[in-house]
């Protein structure tokens, strides 16, 4: 499997673990999530997200290099 399928699979991982985290922080009913104040929560998945991101742009990217042939 390519470097980059692998990366794409993780920061979609990641992702999807930062919208649960929202989900939960925002229609959760007491003012504590997974142990941790509602902010922390919100922080945290908006932290998530943005690392989701950022492995969707390194994937791009070395998707783009993996094409010029210049990563095995």
């Amino acid at each position: 499997m390519k470097l980059s399928k692998v990366m794409h699979v993780a920061s979609v991982i990641v992702g999807l673990a930062g919208v649960v985290t929202f989900l939960i922080a925002v229609f959760g009913g007491s003012g504590a999530v997974f142990g941790i104040t509602k902010v922390d929560a919100l922080f945290c998945s908006g932290i998530l997200i943005l690392i989701a991101i950022w492995g969707q742009v390194g994937t791009i990217h070395h998707m783009m290099l993996e094409k010029q042939g210049e990563i095995v």
